[in-house]
């Protein structure tokens, strides 16, 4: 009988990565790269020059993806979203009463 031999895939729970970009920031930019082109479409229906709209978007997206890429490598996979959560975490909590306390010994 033959023997059988499997390849290993070693990219198993690695995280989708495009070009540098890691994970959500794929997203991120394709997201802005979809509203540049709303915004090209709406300034262009708006009869606003071509001349001016075209620099417009190309700096506006020459800025996305130097701002993307700059928190894809600054950030990695889940920082950004951390970094956002410890944000909302308070310095100190603030109680003016013992009540919080005194319930708690009633239990």
């Amino acid at each position: 009988m033959k023997e059988i031999q499997y390849s290993i895939n070693k990219g198993v729970n690695r995280p989708i990565e495009f070009r540098g970009l890691k994970a959500q920031y794929i997203y991120y930019l394709a997201i802005g790269l979809a509203v540049l082109l709303v915004v090209f479409s709406l300034m262009y229906i708006a009869a606003v020059p071509v001349y001016l709209c075209v620099p417009v978007v190309l700096l506006a997206g020459s800025g996305l993806f130097m701002g993307v890429y700059r928190y894809s490598h600054r950030y990695g996979e889940f920082g950004l979203m951390k970094a956002l959560a410890l944000r909302q975490v308070p310095a100190a909590i603030l109680l003016r009463s013992r009540k919080a306390f005194i319930a708690l010994c009633k239990r």
